[in-house]
């Protein structure tokens, strides 16, 4: 894979290797296998970030507090 500039040519080269590994066969739910794909690390790295601050992180994130609590819920984050 090539060297990466910035996030967008990570996800785009990440993405036409993924593609060149279907070897022509169809991708189901893709966008959804890409959302998950991104939302756990990014989650990770905010939560790191703000010190466990779930406010902070939120704000970050541009989420009110309650859909990031969802969110680190349903990947496991937190209990």
């Amino acid at each position: 894979m090539s060297k990466h500039n910035n996030l967008h040519d990570c996800v785009r080269d990440s993405l036409e290797v993924y593609f060149q590994d279907l070897n022509g066969t169809d991708p189901a739910g893709l966008h959804d296998m890409l959302v998950k794909a991104v939302e756990k690390p990014l989650l990770e790295v905010v939560m790191q970030q703000s010190q466990n601050n779930q406010s902070r992180a939120a704000q970050w994130l541009g989420l009110n507090r309650n859909t990031l609590r969802k969110k680190l819920l349903e990947h496991g984050l937190i209990e």
